[in-house]
């Protein structure tokens, strides 16, 4: 097992375990719902372009998650790309909304509170499953405009850890360097300790030598 001491590889949380992902799982499948619902089947790129951006966005931080463990570069670069594929499907949801004359839901708004709590502690596909059926085009492209919403605001406050992160213990380069200066530190520290430790027995031995010698004792 790995020494904590001088650990190179950083430990990364599991993604499923991540709240910001789990609602872009819910994204997904709920934007893939939303899409043969409430759009034509065939002839409208609006809902490629949806669905793509939805599953962009769950990907990303998938791949940004497991890239992490090696690279903080690279996991912020795709975490970033997970943040405007996930602002982007925000967009096509409010331009949804907008053209078609239906209410974006704000603050105010008699299902904005009830929305908004539902969304804040409901993170599981199987939370929303049951309504994805049931919901008119304004319910659920409500829910999706608040998801995108909480999604990107906890993408963002987790990039900014990994900035901080990155600004104490540097990426993988400085984290290699400091376990080889430290594993080689300790080396040379034990190492003298032993050679102190051998000076102090030689010692004790010619004590006992000149101490049988006194006596006149034969050694």
């Amino acid at each position: 097992m790995q020494d904590k001491k001088y650990q190179i590889l950083k430990r990364q949380k599991p993604w499923r375990e991540m709240f910001f992902y789990q609602k872009s799982e819910v994204l997904y499948h709920l934007t893939y719902i939303f899409c043969q619902r409430f759009f034509p089947l065939h002839g409208d790129r609006t809902v490629d372009q949806m669905v793509q951006a939805a599953r962009s966005g769950k990907q990303n931080i998938i791949e940004g998650n497991e890239d992490g463990v090696t690279s903080t570069e690279m996991q912020v670069k795709l975490l970033n790309v997970a943040r405007s594929s996930i602002q982007e499907l925000r967009e096509d949801y409010r331009d949804y909304l907008i053209s078609r004359n239906l209410i974006i839901w704000k603050e105010g708004h008699e299902r904005y509170e009830k929305m908004k709590i539902f969304c804040r502690h409901h993170n599981k596909v199987e939370d929303y499953q049951p309504f994805f059926q049931r919901w008119s085009a304004e319910e659920m492209a409500n829910i999706a405009l608040t998801l995108c919403y909480m999604t990107d605001s906890m993408l963002n406050k987790y990039l900014i850890s990994l900035e901080n992160d990155f600004v104490e213990q540097g990426g993988i380069k400085e984290r290699m360097h400091a376990a080889r200066t430290g594993y080689r530190k300790q080396q040379d520290e034990e190492f003298a300790a032993l050679k102190e430790k051998v000076k102090e027995q030689d010692a004790e031995i010619e004590r006992l030598k000149n101490l049988l010698k006194a006596n006149e004792i034969e050694f």
